[in-house]
């Protein structure tokens, strides 16, 4: 499983990014889907998830301000993001977990300026 994470950038406070992660094969029997991040320093994060039967996790700092989407037929699972704050300036990395393998796409920089 090959995943190809899009969409990072550079964004203003207050603004909105959208990743996308897709994914070499069908997502159908994934497990489940998410986006980490890691900030310079720092451990490696859960920000998001999305189980195969559509139970979302959040961490605490980015409910209500981040959500998980999942399109099977795109082969895609994305991560929109709104109200960003300088504070989610990352590194952000797609997840997905098959038959108890993890398989990680490359990371790609989000970086919120105040």
């Amino acid at each position: 499983v090959q995943l190809q994470a899009s969409g990072g950038g550079l964004v203003q406070a207050g603004g909105s990014l959208r990743l996308s992660c897709a994914a070499s094969r069908s997502i159908f029997s994934f497990n489940r889907m998410g986006w980490y991040r890691q900030a310079p320093g720092q451990q490696r994060e859960l920000v998001a998830s999305v189980t195969s039967g559509g139970s979302t996790n959040f961490a605490d700092s980015v409910k209500g301000r981040f959500t998980i989407f999942r399109d099977n037929a795109k082969r895609t699972f994305d991560l929109q993001m709104n109200s960003l704050k300088p504070e989610d300036t990352a590194v952000y990395f797609c997840n997905a977990v098959l038959a108890d393998f993890d398989y990680w796409g490359q990371g790609t920089q989000v970086t919120v300026s105040s």
